[in-house]
This record gives C-alpha cells, sequence and structure tokens, in this order.
C-alpha cells in the first residue's frame, strides 16, 4: 500500500496538453490520472459534447526517476510538483474521481479556507476586503478594524469573491 503511494507527482503542462500527456503515460504504462468533466461546447453548427480537464494544466501521475526523463522528452511538462503529503493527495483525487461520477459536469471553484484574504467583485459589497470567516453555504467575509480591534462581518456567494 505505501509502495503504491510513493512517487506520485503533480505535473503542471503546458496549455491544453493534458490529454495529450496521458496518452504518452498510457504508452509508457505510468498510472496516471486526470480528472475529467462533461461539457458542452457550442459551435457555429451544432452543439458538441465534450471532456475538459477538472484542473487546466494539471496531470497527476506516478513514476519512477527513470521515468521521469521518458515524460520530460515529451516537452509538455513546465513542471514537476511533489505533493507534501502524497497519501492525502490521492485521498483528495479519489474523493474527486467519487463526485465525478456522481456528477460528470461538476465545474471547479475557487480554492477558499478560513483567514483567506478576499475582495468582493460583484453584490451590494463590492469592492470590499476582508477575511474568510466561515465557509458554509455563503460565505462570511469579516472586516477587521485592526486599529481597535474590532471587526464586522458580510456574507457573500462564493462566486462574489475574489482571493488577493
Amino acid at each position: 500500500m505505501i509502495r503504491r503511494m510513493r512517487n506520485w507527482k503533480v505535473l503542471f503542462v503546458k496549455p491544453r496538453t493534458e490529454k495529450k500527456l496521458t496518452e504518452y503515460c498510457s504508452l509508457y504504462g505510468l498510472p496516471h490520472y486526470l480528472p475529467l468533466r462533461d461539457s458542452a461546447r457550442v459551435g457555429p453548427q451544432r452543439k458538441a459534447a465534450v471532456q475538459t480537464p477538472v484542473f487546466p494544466g494539471y496531470v497527476f501521475a506516478r513514476f519512477t526517476p527513470d521515468e521521469r526523463l521518458r515524460l520530460l522528452q515529451t516537452n509538455l511538462i513546465v513542471r514537476i510538483l511533489d505533493p507534501i503529503n502524497p497519501r492525502q493527495m490521492l485521498h483528495d483525487l479519489a474523493m474527486v474521481r467519487r463526485a465525478l461520477r456522481a456528477d460528470p459536469a461538476l465545474k471547479p471553484t475557487k480554492y477558499l479556507s478560513k483567514g483567506r484574504p478576499v475582495r468582493i467583485v460583484s453584490g451590494p459589497f463590492m469592492g470590499v476586503e476582508g477575511r474568510v470567516a466561515r465557509l458554509s453555504g455563503t460565505l462570511s467575509v469579516v472586516l477587521n478594524v485592526e486599529m481597535i480591534g474590532q471587526a464586522v462581518a458580510v456574507t457573500a456567494e462564493i462566486d462574489q469573491v475574489e482571493t488577493l
């Protein structure tokens, strides 16, 4: 079990080359994962169903140092990232896979965590900056007045904020 978790990496690839890199991984017999979601592409004549990466620019793969060179020779990889906690990364990917099985059209969303600085970009609080205080349904954004040690909280939808 531990052996299977070793050597998993995150491959940051050139734009729109995720599927091509997974073809190389398959060709070389390397375990890999590219989460794909169903989406519709509208063209001038018709509407087509396509699969697009959930996380554009990222492919997850397991390979040894010897196989690394072969992957780099594809000229599709910009950077190879080593996960700090491979077990957690694989667990997170398993949860993504399970969610995609339930709803293949899931869309990625902004990664937000408590304490993260954000700016509200639409709605009645547009332009207000603060920190995320609560992440359930609607966000609770806390606006601190540090000089006096006081704060006020406003609520916003997740699609109304951008990270700073």
